[in-house]
């Protein structure tokens, strides 16, 4: 029977400073690799994938102003929805006096 290993995972923000260290004249490829203690391979792949997809960064514009403009919609939406609650409350209210 076969041991199963599992991969570890990295976060974003791990996988771009490496990434970056790589793109920069310091350290080889294989020092960030050994300093990290991260395949080259995989390393390679994440610095082929910033390359390659880093202009989305800027394309996408803020999205710390994307999401407050979606945090201030709901609240909107709920604001409105609360409102139409307690009319409705105060409508079945008057339909059934107790």
């Amino acid at each position: 029977m076969s041991k199963r290993v599992s991969r570890k995972k990295h976060a974003p923000r791990i996988k771009f400073q490496v990434a970056i260290e790589t793109l920069r004249d310091k350290n080889t490829l294989l020092e960030v690799s050994r300093q990290y203690d991260i395949s080259p391979t995989l390393i390679h792949k994440w610095r082929k994938e910033l390359l390659n997809k880093g202009h989305l960064i800027f394309e996408q514009g803020n999205p710390s102003q994307e999401l407050t403009k979606k945090v201030e919609e709901l609240q909107r939406i709920i604001g409105k929805k609360e409102v139409e609650l307690e009319l409705l409350k105060k409508f079945l209210g008057n339909l059934n006096p107790e």
